[in-house]
């Protein structure tokens, strides 16, 4: 898509700015294309050189140290750890100007679905969590001495997630205001919560499934990793293999879960056994996979984007298979399902 005329001019006006620095000083610029952009204030093009091509990201101008923001810092505490993300050539904070490496357009989504056998799905899904490994071992010192990572995941943060969904999902899109119900279910969330808020922490992407995993010359690239927070390591683990958008083979999510277990040092995810991990994931999937249905219909309610409703009834029958058979959950499985299908 080209972008307005006004767009173009911009654009040019900051790239040859970066030619000013010596940086990309021998390419000429030769188009500029206008990409589709995600839920956030930030804009996306595509440029083109006679070279190469790069993505140019433009959003509100930031006028703190590069440390401190949300996007740049990170990326690079991320790349300093040996995490591979996006390279950025050159920034411009106060006119909100970031140029960084072109990924291409083929998510880890997208790849996947050129596999042909379980045994390929297992080993793309292995390279991924290897990288996931790393993001977890980063040391909880070297985190803290970044400064940056000052949220987490904690029991405020989950029950507000929840009572996210049930605004969007259940008063909004399922026209349900029987407030007796809701404040039940909470009830029966509540406890999940506080398991998973007891729990060790690491630092965590906050949103890592397979649309976030751009793939490139054979590598798994992280990106839209700004919300990055404490967590506990399921968070991440559950939002790969429990992914709203794509349904893993079942033989390869437990052979991943229990991979993943045996390569994160005990010290690091705090759980006695696999039993207790497995418990744990449990915890999380509900909570992340609930998250996720409320986010569907926000954006549905809000923006009348219906792309993502089609996720729902996926996800709402992921959450009753982790719960089927568990006494634990049986009080919630029972209320939040009869809710459900009764609408």
């Amino acid at each position: 898509m080209k972008p307005e005329q006004s767009e173009r001019f911009y654009i040019e006006e900051l790239f040859n700015k970066t030619q000013d620095k010596n940086i990309l000083a021998t390419e000429k610029l030769e188009e500029v294309d206008k990409l589709t952009g995600d839920a956030s204030t930030r804009r996306y093009y595509r440029i083109f050189t006679d070279k190469k091509s790069y993505v140019v990201c433009l959003d509100n101008p930031f006028n703190e140290d590069v440390d401190k923001h949300p996007f740049l810092g990170v990326q690079q505490f991320l790349e300093k750890n040996n995490i591979r993300v996006p390279s950025i050539l050159d920034h411009n904070l106060s006119r909100g100007y970031l140029l960084e490496e072109d990924l291409g357009n083929e998510t880890l989504l997208q790849y996947l679905s050129g596999l042909k056998t379980k045994e390929e799905e297992f080993q793309v899904y292995k390279v991924v969590i290897d990288q996931l490994l790393e993001l977890h071992r980063i040391s909880p010192q070297n985190v803290h001495n970044s400064h940056l990572f000052q949220l987490k995941f904690d029991h405020t943060k989950f029950m507000d997630e929840t009572r996210f969904t049930f605004k969007y999902f259940f008063n909004f899109f399922n026209k349900c205001q029987d407030e007796v119900l809701i404040k039940n279910l909470e009830d029966l969330f509540d406890p999940i919560m506080q398991r998973l808020a007891s729990q060790k922490m690491v630092i965590t992407h906050r949103d890592f499934h397979s649309r976030n995993v751009m793939v490139k010359d054979g590598q798994f690239i992280f990106i839209d990793f700004q919300d990055a927070r404490w967590g506990v390591p399921q968070y991440d683990l559950v939002s790969l293999l429990e992914d709203c958008y794509y349904d893993i083979h079942e033989e390869n999510r437990q052979r991943l879960k229990r991979y993943y277990f045996e390569n994160l040092d005990p010290a690091i995810h705090g759980q006695k056994n696999y039993e207790q991990f497995e418990a744990l994931y449990d915890d999380m999937t509900i909570q992340r996979v609930f998250k996720a249905v409320g986010s569907f219909c926000y954006i549905y309610n809000w923006r009348k984007d219906d792309r993502y409703l089609k996720y729902i009834g996926f996800a709402m029958e992921k959450i009753r298979r982790v719960m089927m058979d568990k006494p634990v959950y049986a009080e919630l499985k029972i209320k939040l399902f009869q809710n459900y299908y009764a609408n």
